[in-house]
């Protein structure tokens, strides 16, 4: 694992280094740390990172602004913050997590677990996935989202208005942030289940699902069963 900490406060950005170096240990790829937004995204361009851990207030600067930016990225966000009340609103925007401070190493680790494994207990559901178009950063609410096709190592969003947007996280990384109600029906497809209307069986033992849009998507051998649950 590749991980940037963007904190202007050296004795913060210490104590997280440490903590990470001693939880992570051998699985640790490298490790920077930085004290300035530019320098950091300088980091993140020439080097590509897995995790960012970021402050929201940096010299002065708005760490909601870069936020907006790093969000759309490959990689996923930690926030670290004394600014508990902006919690909620980091979540809102796809952060993976929103550390306090003062803090733990048994917070640190908490954040650490999340980024391998999804958790239920998200602090606040998330209701925007930044998008990169044109250079130029926009704001897709989830409630637009009908299905998440995986393209690679981007995601295809599909909207209810028939067009899509591409995103820069994979598909593995969205589903670790979007809503419970979104489930894994196929290795390249997320669906929000509140459209599921039917299941299909095709030839050759295929099954699709069918969306309340009429639209079908192809089910995963693995999940049939599962699926079938959603219509007794």
């Amino acid at each position: 694992m590749r991980i940037l900490i963007i904190d202007d406060e050296a004795r913060i950005a210490a104590r997280i280094e440490r903590f990470v170096r001693e939880l992570l240990g051998s699985s640790l790829t490298s490790l920077a740390r930085c004290d300035s937004i530019e320098l950091g995204i300088e980091h993140i361009r020439r080097y590509g990172i897995d995790l960012l851990f970021l402050d929201l207030n940096l010299n002065g600067q708005d760490g909601f602004d870069v936020l907006k930016s790093v969000v759309a990225e490959s990689f996923h966000t930690i926030v670290v913050s004394a600014y508990t009340d902006k919690a909620i609103t980091a979540f809102e925007y796809g952060v993976l997590d929103f550390i306090g401070k003062p803090f733990a190493i048994e917070r640190v680790k908490q954040a650490l677990d999340r980024v391998s494994l999804k958790s239920a207990t998200l602090q606040s559901p998330l209701k925007f996935l930044a998008v990169k178009t044109r250079g130029q950063i926009r704001l897709i609410p989830v409630e637009d989202v009908l299905f998440v096709k995986g393209a690679g190592v981007y995601a295809e969003l599909h909207l209810h208005n028939g067009s899509k947007a591409l995103h820069d996280k994979t598909l593995e990384k969205l589903a670790q942030l979007l809503p419970d109600s979104f489930d894994r029906i196929h290795k390249s497809y997320l669906a929000d289940s509140r459209y599921f209307a039917g299941i299909h069986i095709q030839s050759g033992g295929r099954y699709t699902l069918q969306l309340t849009n009429g639209q079908q998507l192809p089910i995963g051998r693995s999940r049939y069963e599962q699926l079938k649950q959603y219509f007794h």
